[in-house]
């Protein structure tokens, strides 16, 4: 298991310019992490930092595999992940909306990238993640299909919901600007007593 100290880089010590940090990151990285949805992996981050003399400015680049849970079947997948990011990391006292800016106290001495390196993986991640077709658990897949309620297409009842919809955008379209006028509506009776 890696040491944590591993990922805390002491930028106080190092000149104004760039340097570069090379992380193997494995299987322990993502099991110390609790709820993590990622159980498992070998990624190659390449960390460069530019030192300033306000702000420290990171470019990652994130290539390898990791192991996370099928969207479909629940089984573990193995997924590849790749990209490459920037974040700033800026001295101030003020708290930041933006993503990419994480604000340092003036008074900071080291860096600690371990959740940065988490949340880069995981961004990496693809929106759905699922096995190839013929992949998957076939038990579950099974159970899916048995309690998954199946939309059925009849004519009828489909085609009478969306003509309600219809006949309401109708509505609003023959609107000329004009009042309906209802001889029966009090509304109307009350509107006119107010002259």
């Amino acid at each position: 298991m890696k040491s944590k100290r591993e990922y805390i880089i002491p930028f106080i010590g190092l000149k104004l310019g760039f340097h570069e940090y090379q992380y193997d990151i494995s299987d322990s990285f993502f099991e110390e992490r609790e709820y993590s949805i990622i159980h498992k992996g070998n990624v190659n981050v390449t960390l460069v930092l530019e030192k300033k003399e306000t702000m420290l400015i990171g470019e990652f680049v994130i290539n390898g595999a990791v192991f996370t849970d099928c969207d479909r079947c629940n089984d573990p997948i193995e997924v590849p992940v790749k990209g490459s990011y920037r974040v700033v990391f800026k001295f101030a006292l003020e708290p930041s909306d933006d993503e990419t800016l994480i604000v340092l106290h003036p008074d900071s001495y080291e860096l600690d990238i371990r959740d940065n390196l988490y949340e880069l993986i995981t961004v990496s991640l693809p929106i759905r993640m699922v096995h190839a077709e013929g992949e998957c658990n076939e038990e579950m897949i099974e159970l899916l299909n048995k309690y998954t309620v199946q939309r059925e297409e009849s004519d009828d009842e489909d085609q009478d919901d969306w003509d309600d919809d219809d006949d309401w955008d109708d509505e609003e379209d023959d609107d000329d600007g004009e009042d309906d006028f209802d001889p029966k509506d009090p509304r109307w009776a009350t509107l006119r007593n107010l002259n």
